[in-house]
């Protein structure tokens, strides 16, 4: 990296990508052990519960720390394009 130039990043477009990383990690991990992931993750966001996430590879630690409303806020944008 050059250390004459300045680098910039948008917190939102870090966060948004954090998020998305996470949640296909979770996914993955959650289809792995042979759940409908897109049935547990919407249970987790709706109810807050995390017995819906599996703690196979780390992914009931890796998505209690976003949050909740962050990740509904992103989907629903992300529904509207």
């Amino acid at each position: 990296m050059d250390e004459g130039n300045t680098v910039s990043f948008e917190l939102e477009e870090v966060i948004c990508k954090d998020i998305y990383d996470t949640l296909k990690e979770v996914s993955l991990a959650l289809e792995e052990r042979g759940y409908n992931s897109v049935n547990q993750i919407v249970g987790y966001l709706l109810s807050g519960d995390l017995g819906y996430i599996s703690s196979y590879k780390e992914s009931r630690n890796k998505i209690s720390k976003l949050d909740r409303n962050k990740i509904i806020e992103l989907m629903y944008k992300e529904y509207m394009k």
